[in-house]
């Protein structure tokens, strides 16, 4: 268990953040998540017990771990880059995963969506991730050639194969260069901007994954519904093992 001092930093940190994201949302609802990759499970346990339920992590691995001792109404978030080959053990594992952020292929599409038919698993949410940035060093669907994005969307929403999945929304990470406080991030206004088209062409409405610790304010002015903070909450990350 955490120390007193740590369940008391930790709570404060969370509830610092969730009243700037309230604040900032201005009556919108905007959904916290705690990223909390490579934190022990005593700290996400301390923000459970102060009524935290939404937590994301990174890596496959260390989300059955923990996703295997914690309480199981979290609703787990998986946000990191998903290797093909991964999709069978979120799929198998980990019965109250919530979501996945970071689907960046067609082939991931209908890899998750097999998977979860195999494992009896409910429907998860998925966030098709676009690289808004056009940064060779991050993944996702790009901008420039939509083909396959579009391909991915018209599976979920009307492929009747595909009934594993539910197309929650789109995510993005913003260039540190474009993380400047109070002036507008371009690559979350490209965010928002597919968003509009894609509502319209498949009468949707999409929520957006963008905005971290350094971002999350912005984002969630140019329309975020969901924000992914770590550092802010849990301290500085140790180096990955």
């Amino acid at each position: 268990m955490a120390t007193p001092e740590r369940r008391s930093d930790l709570a404060a940190n969370y509830d610092s953040i969730i009243k700037q994201v309230n604040e900032t949302a201005s009556g919108k609802q905007v959904k916290l998540v705690a990223v909390s990759k490579y934190k022990p499970v005593e700290d996400l346990k301390a923000l459970y017990d102060h009524g935290v339920r939404d937590f994301g992590e990174n890596y496959v691995q260390e989300l059955l771990t923990k996703a295997e001792t914690l309480p199981k109404d979290i609703r787990w978030h998986f946000i990191g880059g998903l290797q093909s080959g991964k999709c069978k053990d979120l799929s198998n594992n980990i019965p109250n995963l919530y979501a996945v952020h970071s689907i960046d292929s067609f082939k991931k599409v209908k890899k998750m969506n097999s998977t979860r038919k195999a494992a009896e698993g409910n429907p998860v949410n998925v966030f098709l991730q676009i690289n808004t940035s056009g940064e060779s060093q991050k993944s996702g669907y790009s901008l420039g050639d939509q083909k396959e994005l579009h391909e991915s969307i018209d599976y979920i929403l009307n492929n009747k194969e595909c009934d594993k999945l539910n197309l929650l929304g789109l995510m993005t990470i913003g260039s540190f260069a474009e993380s400047v406080a109070g002036v507008e991030n371009k690559d979350f206004k490209a965010l928002t901007d597919l968003k509009k088209e894609l509502d319209a062409k498949y009468n949707i409405d999409l929520d957006l994954s963008m905005g971290m610790s350094n971002d999350f304010i912005e984002a969630i002015r140019q329309g975020s519904s969901v924000v992914r903070v770590g550092s802010s909450i849990f301290g500085a990350r140790p180096v990955k093992p």
